[in-house]
């Protein structure tokens, strides 16, 4: 695969749809050429204690930040034509999909592929398949785990490797 975005959400409770935070990278001809990054103000706007341990984000963070609609106005021209890649692509696609929802927004038919699912059948042998494990197996030292663009340039690199 030459051509996609990778994309990572974080979220502040248990809905897929109260993202704080997403990272974009692109890749095209096999290079990465763009990066996009911005906190969320969630939807529903509370944090759970083991979100914000996971990734550090509190309301402080993401109050008065843009909403989603906002955020997507400057991602979707970015993005336009390429399919898209997630580490667990169940929960990233899921996240789209509800925050499309909960803004009443027409979801466009976006193609997923997963580089979790893939990491699993092309390196069988791995310790484990966690986003860190497989990036620093496909060369890629994820030093920022769970900040949405750090683990949207480590999945970038998976997919260059083994999609």
């Amino acid at each position: 695969m030459q051509d996609f975005a990778a994309i990572d959400f974080e979220t502040a409770n248990e809905r897929y749809s109260s993202v704080c935070s997403v990272g974009i990278v692109v890749v095209r001809d096999g290079k990465i050429v763009d990066r996009f990054y911005s906190l969320i103000q969630p939807t529903p706007n509370y944090y759970l204690r083991w979100t914000t341990k996971v990734h550090g984000l509190t309301r402080r963070d993401t109050d008065g930040q843009p909403t989603f609609p906002e955020v997507w106005v400057q991602i979707k021209d970015r993005i336009a034509g390429l399919p898209f890649v997630a580490h667990n692509r169940l929960f990233d696609e899921s996240c789209l999909k509800a925050v499309f929802n909960e803004y009443h927004m027409e979801y466009p038919d976006y193609k997923f592929y997963c580089t979790l699912s893939a990491s699993r059948k092309a390196l069988p042998n791995l310790e484990n398949h966690k986003l860190h494990t497989v990036a620093r197996y496909c060369g890629y030292l994820l030093e920022n785990h769970h900040h949405a663009l750090a683990d949207a340039e480590a999945c970038a690199w998976i997919a260059m490797k083994i999609l």
